[in-house]
């Protein structure tokens, strides 16, 4: 196990009468701008929650819709010169991941001289941000309670990230009854995207680090047990609360401390591998996650079974094979998982072709500095395109 720091001073405010609290939390800081999506935290009643209980503590606030899934730096960048000319104290998300990443990056943004994209297109990251709240209604991202945002570009088919403490949230209200409404599709997501992060946090070289196995290896097996429940009963209080428990967990980064050093820990690929599919398709992060980390494993399973042998002993009770048919195994297992919450485990399913393997393999890589992962590091763009092959 590696030394570490663990930092994370987000309020969890987590519950049925939690939405009560967001004028309370938000009034500390004064005028607020509200990013969001499209209408449906009005549908579901979000948005007058929110903005109810602003005017209970007579909060100002300025709204900015239109928040697509893989944002886009334009709609960031309109953000910034409207909380610039509003001279707002506050940027509160009220949605999922998407929104929370636009809003983090809005708030780097507007203290910063240079065109915000220059923290996700370089090495550079914001040492000041206004402060950031969170009103969740998307359990999957984790980016709720993260330092991380992920931002793309259209006009390059860029899909970059950017790591801060600056951006982690001050507050995050949680109620899991906001995501009764969700559609299967989105819930199905959500989950491969809270289980991804957790099996890139366990795929790693270090020795002595048991705890933080258990501990994802447990998380695992709540995401399996329990987002098939969430799409037969969508408004079982107690489902939609341990998935939304899970997913913030999940990338809160307790789970990777002393598993990397000096930072995260974890192998990172599958999300790079996919970041560059949803760059250039039109394609949810979460259903590109459930395509690719099956394709990855069978990549590294070939070379270094055991990780993937004990996450199979573990969380599937794979028992009586061999380290390389259990990996093999497990895999089956996961697709089948993927299958069962009607998510696509091969870029057939999706309309993607070969035709870009190529040219995604060279950003992926280009993007990291020419390697890209740690327990099976990947350091030549034709081990990338073979794994996006095995994705086929």
């Amino acid at each position: 196990m590696y030394d570490y720091v663990y930092h994370n001073t987000t309020k969890i405010i987590f519950g049925k009468n939690s939405m009560n609290s967001i004028g309370k939390e938000a009034a500390a800081y004064g005028k607020v701008m509200l990013v969001m999506g499209g209408g449906s935290v009005r549908e579901n009643g979000v948005f007058d929650k929110t903005v109810s209980s602003l005017k209970e503590y007579g909060v100002e606030y300025c709204q900015l819709w239109g928040v697509k899934p893989n944002p886009d730096i334009s709609k960031v960048r309109e953000g910034i010169e409207m909380a610039r000319a509003a001279e707002v104290s506050l940027i509160l998300a009220v949605g999922g991941g998407s929104v929370i990443d636009s809003a983090k990056a809005i708030a780097a943004g507007i203290p910063y001289d240079g065109d915000v994209w220059d923290f996700y297109s370089s090495s550079k990251a914001p040492e000041l941000a206004l402060p950031v709240g969170v009103v969740l209604t998307i359990p999957a991202a984790g980016s709720e309670s993260s330092m991380s945002s992920v931002i793309s570009c259209g006009e390059t088919n860029e899909k970059l990230s950017c790591t801060a403490e600056c951006m982690l949230p001050r507050f995050a209200v949680m109620d899991p009854q906001n995501t009764y409404t969700l559609p299967e599709y989105q819930t199905a997501c959500g989950a491969a995207d809270m289980l991804s992060h957790l099996m890139e946090r366990y795929f790693v070289n270090t020795e002595c680090c048991d705890l933080t196995d258990r501990l994802i290896e447990g998380a695992a097996q709540t995401v399996i047990e329990f987002a098939p429940k969430a799409l037969t009963e969508p408004e079982n209080y107690d489902v939609r609360a341990e998935l939304m428990q899970t997913g913030c967990i999940a990338h809160s980064d307790i789970l990777d401390r002393g598993r990397g050093n000096g930072g995260r820990g974890g192998d990172w690929a599958s999300h790079q591998l996919e970041h560059q599919l949803s760059a250039f398709y039109d394609i949810a992060h979460g259903a590109g996650l459930a395509v690719i980390f099956p394709a990855w494993l069978r990549y590294v399973s070939e070379k270094s079974p055991s990780k993937p042998a004990q996450f199979g002993r573990r969380v599937f009770g794979i028992t009586g094979l061999s380290d390389k048919d259990t990996a093999f195994e497990m895999i089956n297992r996961l697709e089948a998982f993927f299958k069962a919450i009607s998510l696509p485990v091969r870029l057939s399913e999706t309309g993607i072709d070969s035709s870009k393997f190529q040219l995604m393999a060279e950003r992926a890589l280009a993007a990291k500095g020419g390697k890209i992962g740690s327990y099976i590091p990947l350091t030549e763009a034709s081990e990338i395109v073979k794994i996006y092959s095995l994705a086929e």
